[in-house]
């Protein structure tokens, strides 16, 4: 019981440092207990059912036992409340396929691309697209495969990619631009 009380005192850095040093899953847990009414409750709020925030919750603990160590994280709330988000929605996704929560610049962020594609002869244009892609200097080529292609918000990009968000926005942005410039040219 000593060894518990001790555990739970420990800051959220702390528990994590020491989870990444032994894997003992008690370190981890404790750092999770913590945030579940969190997790859980935006779980609710986006998925809407009782049973399916429980089985989120459940599903977001066990994947990351074993992910967690891969990542550097300088603030475990805003990280797992990003992470939850992201779960939940590709949750919605599967069921609904489609879903728009607001319409802002991160909902809206592939409208161009989808429209370069919207024409005749899309196997020929997605063809374009990928040799397109492969020009593409390669943070502006992770970032979009990522975010188009893999779907993936702009918090996993930063995770996965260690970028700045800044720099994700813009690498996106500017693939998008550069995508468009080189589709457009090779289109003709």
């Amino acid at each position: 019981m000593k060894i518990r009380f001790k555990i739970s005192q420990l800051s959220d850095e702390e528990l994590l440092r020491k989870y990444k040093e032994t894997l003992n899953s008690e370190y981890f847990g404790v750092l999770y207990n913590k945030y579940i009414p969190l997790i859980y409750g935006l779980c609710l709020k986006y998925l809407k059912d009782d049973e399916k925030a429980q089985d989120a919750v459940m599903q977001i603990f066990e994947n990351l036992v074993t992910k967690i160590i891969n990542y550097s994280i300088s603030n475990f709330k805003t990280w797992i409340y990003s992470v939850a988000r992201n779960h939940c929605l590709q949750e919605i996704r599967a069921i609904k396929k489609e879903i728009f929560t607001d319409f802002n610049e991160e909902s809206m962020e592939s409208v161009e691309i989808l429209y370069l594609l919207d024409e005749q002869n899309e196997d020929q244009k997605f063809s374009i697209l990928k040799q397109c892609i492969e020009k593409l200097p390669e943070p502006q080529r992770i970032s979009i495969e990522k975010f188009f292609f893999k779907e993936k918000s702009y918090a996993e990009i930063v995770i996965e990619t260690k970028y700045h968000l800044k720099s994700v926005k813009s690498y996106i942005q500017n693939g998008k631009r550069n995508l468009k410039i080189c589709m457009e040219k090779n289109s003709k």
